[in-house]
């Protein structure tokens, strides 16, 4: 197994999140040293979650524009997505059941954790916690949208599941924690 050993980290930028320059060397099974250095990305880890009912066969996403993918391609710029957020100084649970409330409106107590992954690790350093809850008609408690002083203006979607299925096939939904979220649900028959 290789050993890594971090020779200098310089900060090239800490505007909206931090961008950092590593420099590390690696010693090789053979005993061999390389040097080597890459930048990584620094934004915290986050939480997201599917919302899902079983009566209804429906799932609650959002819509919100991303300003990294309109530079790439995507002319309008929105993405349907799963609810999320970084956790801040928040336990990935405590933070869920937060943004789930500012995001959809849906107030939910019962979050159960599935899996976790690190989305772009070739340079992000975030390490995702993919949750699931089902939702009713009851756990409503305000409009969502997320919240004004953060400039969030997000849609909330309620998409029947085989719809959403659909949308992920068809590239309405391109958004990677969506469709880890969607397969999982399908995996595991969750709208069954």
């Amino acid at each position: 197994m290789n050993t890594i050993k971090i020779t200098k980290s310089e900060v090239l930028s800490d505007n909206w999140y931090v961008l950092n320059k590593i420099s590390f060397e690696v010693t090789h099974s053979d005993g061999t040293v390389s040097v080597q250095t890459r930048e990584a990305y620094d934004r915290g880890n986050g939480a997201t979650i599917l919302l899902y009912n079983r009566k209804r066969r429906s799932v609650i996403l959002t819509r919100q524009f991303r300003m990294p993918t309109f530079i790439n391609g995507n002319e309008s710029g929105y993405m349907i997505e799963c609810c999320a957020g970084l956790l801040d100084k928040d336990n990935p649970e405590d933070c869920i059941r937060r943004e789930t409330e500012e995001e959809t409106g849906f107030r939910v107590e019962k979050v159960r954790k599935v899996f976790e992954a690190y989305m772009s690790p070739g340079s992000v350093t975030e390490l995702i916690y993919f949750f699931i809850a089902e939702y009713t008609a009851e756990m409503k408690v305000n409009a969502g949208g997320g919240l004004k002083s953060e400039d969030e203006n997000i849609e909330v979607l309620e998409i029947p599941f085989d719809r959403a299925l659909e949308m992920m096939t068809n590239g309405e939904i391109r958004d990677g924690k969506t469709i880890m979220l969607l397969q999982h649900a399908a995996i595991h028959n969750l709208l069954e």
